[in-house]
Formats: C-alpha cells, sequence, structure tokens
C-alpha cells in the first residue's frame, strides 16, 4: 500500500535529491542578472575555466549607513565645521558600515539553500564584506553564470565572467561580487616602468649632484634636468630639507605593493648610501606588513623577474620617501593578487595567472587594523582605466577609501602615466565603441587625493617625455560626479576651455588629479645599478613624503593629522601649492587638457610648498 507523501516528506526527498544532482533548491526568489560587464579591448577569451579552480569570493554587502559616514567624512575634514580633525575610530566607522541584520540573515540563507557551510565563511570586522573559496563549478552555480579563461595581449590571464546573477530578493542587499566582470589590473603607475633608457644602460655618476644636507643652497645648484631627480633636489624644491622630524614613531608612513612587486633592502640601502647617507640604515629597519602572502623577496631576482623590472616600482616607492622623510618609520604592505602568495598552479594558455582582486585584499586588512597602528599617510602607485572594472565594484572600493578617510588617513594615488589616454585604446567599454578620454581608477575616487606629475624646476612643468611617451594623467571620471568640493575649481576650467574635446569626456564627473609634484627622470636603484625612470609613480611618494612631514609637525604640536585632504586643499590650501601652468595631459592622440592658472586636469593645483602648507596647517 502506497502511504500518503506529507509536504515535509516531499521536502526532505527534494532535497537529497539535490544533493544527488549537486544543484540547490532555490526556495525564496527567481535568479535574475545582477550586473552585466562588457570584456574589456585586449582581452581574449580562450575557454571555460577549469571548474575545479578555486576562487577566492568576495561578497560585499551594502553597508547602512554609508551615507552618514560620507557626511561624518566630510565634516571631520572640512577646516571651517566645528570637529575638523575629529575622525572616527574603527568601531564607530564599522558600526556605519555594517549592514542591516536583514540583509546579512537573507544574504547567509542564501549561501546555506545553496550548500556553503558557515565554517567556510569569513567576516570582515564590519561584516559588510563575507568571503568563501569555492570551486569554478560550485560559484558558476552560486552565481548562475560561467566563467572562462580570458587571456590579456601582455600574456596575463584571468578568470572572469562578464555577467553574474543573484535571487532578486538580495539585489538590493548585495552591492558587488569579486572577483567575477572586474578586469581591473593594479598596473603599477610607471607606465610599466618608462625607464628612460634601456634596462642595464650605464648611467654616467660623475654628472650626478653629490648628497647634501645643505639647508642653504638653491634649487638651481642641487636640481638637474640632464642627470636626474635625487632626494636631495626634492627636499630643497618642496621645501622640508631643514625640517626635522619630532615625533618619529608616532608619525608614520606607509607604502603599497602589488604584482609581486616589493622594497630589495639592499637596493634602497645602496641609494640611501649615495643620496642620503644619513638615512642608510633605514633600509634594514622600515618595516614590511605581509598581506595574502605578498612578497619580501629579498634574494637576487631571477632571470623572468630581471626581465620584466620586477621591483622597479617597489624600489622607487621606498627610496624617494626614505629619502625625504627619515627618520620617520615606514611601512611596506605588500600584497598578492593569489591567495596564499603563489598561483594555484601553473600556468599555461588553459590556466590563470591572477583569480583575486588585491585592491579588496588590502582593504580588508588595514580596515580591520587598528587606526593607531597604521600610517597616517599612504601612497599607492597603481591603478588601470576606469572602464576597466565594473561601476558596482568601484564604487564598493571608493567607499572603502572614504573608511579610511574618516579614521583620518590621507590617501595619495598616482594619476596614471597616459595623459588623457592611451594612444589607440581610447574607447568606450560598453559595446558603442565610442571615442572617448579613458579617466583611471582609484585615481577618480572622490575620497582619495590624486598626484600628478611634473617635471624641470624653474619653472616645473606638467611632465612629458617624448623618449617613452611617458604623460601625466588626468581628466573627469565617467563613474564618479563631481564633489561638492570641486564645484568651484572644475567650473572655472571647463569655462576656460570651452568647447575643447567636447564630447569626449564627462563635464559632470569628478575630476583629477588635485595636487601634482615631480614624475620624472628619477635616479632609481635597482638590481644594483642606476635606473632613471619617469611616471606618476614618483609624483605620488614624493608628494606622501611631504604630506607626512606636516603630519609631523601636527602631531608635535599636539593636533590632529590632516586625514582626507581634499576639503582644506580645495578650500584654502590650495594657496600653499605652486600651480603650473604649462604643459598638458597628452593622449588619445591629441595634446590632451592644457595646464592652466588654478586647478587644471593635469597637474591639479600644483605641487606643495612644505613650509607654507606646514604653517597654515598649524593655523588650524
Amino acid at each position: 500500500m502506497l502511504l500518503p507523501v506529507t509536504r515535509s516528506v516531499l521536502l526532505t526527498l527534494l532535497i537529497a535529491a539535490d544533493a544527488a544532482l549537486g544543484s540547490p533548491i532555490r526556495v525564496r526568489t527567481p535568479y535574475a542578472v545582477k550586473e552585466t560587464h562588457h570584456v574589456p579591448a585586449r582581452w581574449a577569451k580562450l575557454g571555460p575555466a577549469p571548474a575545479e579552480h578555486r576562487i577566492k569570493l568576495s561578497i560585499g554587502l551594502k553597508s547602512s549607513q554609508f551615507d552618514e559616514l560620507e557626511r561624518h567624512l566630510y565634516e571631520v575634514s572640512d577646516p571651517t565645521h566645528h570637529r575638523y580633525g575629529q575622525h572616527l575610530t574603527t568601531a564607530e566607522v564599522n558600526e556605519l558600515v555594517k549592514p542591516t541584520e536583514d540583509a546579512l540573515t537573507q544574504v547567509l540563507d542564501w549561501l546555506q539553500d545553496s550548500g556553503v557551510e558557515d565554517y567556510q565563511l569569513e567576516y570582515s570586522p564590519a561584516k559588510d564584506w563575507i568571503k568563501v573559496t569555492l570551486p569554478v563549478h560550485a560559484v558558476e552555480r552560486l552565481l548562475d553564470t560561467e566563467y572562462s579563461v580570458y587571456k590579456h595581449e601582455d600574456g596575463t590571464h584571468l578568470v572572469r565572467t562578464p555577467e553574474w546573477s543573484l535571487p532578486a530578493h538580495l539585489h538590493e542587499h548585495i552591492d558587488t561580487i569579486q572577483p567575477t566582470n572586474s578586469f581591473f589590473r593594479a598596473t603599477p603607475m610607471k607606465s610599466t616602468v618608462r625607464p628612460v633608457a634601456a634596462l642595464g644602460t650605464t648611467i654616467d655618476i660623475s654628472t650626478i649632484t653629490p648628497a647634501t644636507d645643505a639647508t642653504d643652497l638653491t634649487v638651481g645648484a642641487v636640481c638637474n634636468e640632464t642627470s636626474g631627480v635625487t632626494p636631495a633636489c626634492l627636499r630643497t624644491l618642496y621645501g622640508t630639507i631643514d625640517y626635522k622630524p619630532q615625533v618619529p614613531g608616532v608619525n608614520r608612513v606607509g607604502l603599497t605593493d602589488y604584482l609581486g612587486e616589493t622594497n630589495n633592502r639592499s637596493d634602497v640601502h645602496l641609494f640611501l648610501q649615495m643620496f642620503r647617507p644619513g638615512a642608510a640604515a633605514a633600509a634594514y629597519e622600515f618595516t614590511f606588513d605581509q598581506i595574502d602572502g605578498g612578497s619580501v623577496q629579498q634574494t637576487p631576482d631571477n632571470a623572468t623577474q630581471l626581465a620584466a623590472g620586477t621591483d622597479l616600482e617597489g624600489n622607487l616607492d621606498a627610496e624617494t620617501i626614505l629619502g625625504i622623510d627619515y627618520p620617520t618609520p615606514l611601512t611596506a604592505f605588500t600584497t598578492s593578487e593569489y591567495s596564499g602568495g603563489s598561483p594555484p598552479f601553473v600556468p599555461d594558455d588553459a590556466t590563470p595567472t591572477d583569480t583575486n582582486e588585491p585592491y579588496l585584499a588590502w582593504l580588508a586588512y588595514v580596515l580591520a587594523q587598528p587606526t593607531d597602528t597604521l600610517p597616517q599617510t599612504i601612497s599607492t602607485s597603481y591603478g588601470d582605466d576606469e572602464q576597466s572594472v565594473p561601476e558596482s565594484f568601484a564604487k564598493k572600493a571608493c567607499s572603502e577609501f572614504a573608511q579610511l578617510g574618516a579614521k583620518g588617513i590621507t590617501l595619495l594615488f598616482s594619476s596614471g602615466d597616459s595623459g588623457v589616454g592611451s594612444a589607440g585604446n581610447c574607447f568606450s567599454n560598453d559595446g558603442s565603441n565610442k571615442r572617448m578620454f579613458l579617466p583611471a581608477f582609484p585615481a577618480s575616487c572622490p575620497y582619495v587625493t590624486t598626484v600628478g606629475a611634473t617635471k624641470n624646476f624653474n619653472p616645473e612643468v606638467a611632465a612629458f617625455d617624448p623618449r617613452n611617451g611617458f604623460a601625466s594623467g588626468g581628466g573627469f571620471s565617467n563613474y564618479f560626479p563631481r564633489p561638492s568640493y570641486q564645484n568651484v575649481a572644475i567650473p572655472n576650467y571647463l569655462n576656460g576651455i570651452g568647447n575643447m574635446y567636447s564630447g569626449l569626456y564627462n563635464t559632470q564627473g569628478r575630476g583629477y588629479p588635485d595636487i601634482a609634484a615631480q614624475g620624472q627622470n628619477f635616479l632609481t636603484v635597482w638590481n644594483g645599478t642606476i635606473v632613471p625612470l619617469d611616471g606618476t609613480s614618483c609624483a605620488s611618494p614624493t608628494a606622501a613624503a611631504v604630506i607626512s612631514l606636516v603630519n609631523d609637525a601636527l602631531l608635535a604640536a599636539g593636533k590632529p593629522t590632516l586625514g582626507f585632504l581634499n576639503p582644506l586643499l580645495y578650500s584654502s590650501a590650495y594657496s600653499t601649492f605652486t600651480d603650473i601652468t604649462s604643459g598638458s595631459s597628452m593622449g588619445c592622440n591629441t595634446a590632451g587638457f592644457p595646464a592652466k592658472a588654478g586647478w587644471d586636469p593635469v597637474t591639479g593645483f600644483g605641487t606643495p610648498n612644505f613650509r607654507m602648507l606646514k604653517k597654515l596647517a598649524l593655523e588650524l
């Protein structure tokens, strides 16, 4: 006799059948496409992703009170507000960015329904990020998608999908999930180094200005446009040469390394011996903060690394900052793009060499640290075209930079090395192939201070080097609207250029850079030799070093650090920068935006005058 089948028995049978078939029962709402992002130019699809390749999935939940966090950020960063300098604690920030209980519960229920166990999950302190590592076939079921292996024309491989879905009821609770459709690569903003001469070329050191700490020399005596930029030149040019850090250890400065880059102590030591002998010991004193197994290699580079110029960027950053800021302690955050620090398997045309979003790993790490353990100023010389990432990813990452700003951390990013865009690639990625200028990310994020590059000394002009095509990057975001602090500066500039390049850029977008610093012909020690480099990768650590010394003076006086710099910069501190009025952001087969009096999208408000900026900051 057949027994009656109850509803609970039927559900049990269905679950058992589901387990046997390896496909989850979706018991709430149907799946719907959450996001589609066109595969960027220069990427080619090779074939399906290996089913067992493991992906560390980062699920970004919507913050419950980001608008409130943004209000706090602007109030504590506005020198005219009574709360100026009253930066938030980590606990206060976490309270504002945590998801609602309902959102978290629904997302966890979905994961559980999909066969993901609680023990597999990792949470950020605010629980606004959930991480889980799963094989491709499981992620494909989870997101109702198909992953493929894509190859960039430079040989880089990624496992990605241009489109992914979620149950409809979760769309309002999840901002982004990566890696999915983001083709962002944290490319060093030194134009893939942009060496001035071929690697291995011998430099005539007899033409280099000797190291000096003399405070009575002119810029002309220590800065030589032909032989190269040195710490003595930068310290004299920007006015830090006679400033001795007062509270090193209380004040700290940081840099970031990605893509297998690190900072070679022996090269840094040799550089400092040559260009700032009194600081040479710092080469063996700066600290590494290793994230996801980031590289801290100190043995000689192998042939492959030498051919790729590995550590050119890392050495440049460390040598520049220590050459200016010694004895301020330096922290190098070195982040791997691979979970665990190495590729999951040997790469070939069918298997990827990269699966993760390194910015997410770095942000997750630093946001979890107590604020009083972090450097107050951090320089990053990495970025990519804004359209290489989906808008949701860019906005989520940018919102996390805002969290650091609210805590009082000054974040500086290089603006890019191809002017308004690399010639031959200035087309939209939305399927229309429309001609357009190419803004960069994270340079376009309104919660960071972006740094363009200059060259020459009397006067400084916007950087451009015909030897390698380097041009200081700048432009207007297509993702981020113009922030209120730019409501005077940008209209003034746009009125001045009229209809120039009409239709090629977003007149309502966040404009960048905000400031500039020297960025051409920097002498760098790499592999025991001197290599001259160009790039906004030179400019960002230079500007960060100057800003860090201002923070030193503030802390010594018992005052709060600068934190998010832009509201102060655009309201009054622009007067402490030297305006750059010559040159342009050449790119996209155009002359690019011209530098003009006041703010411009080539050099921002110009280069820092340390003495004037320090005086203004101390008077706040």
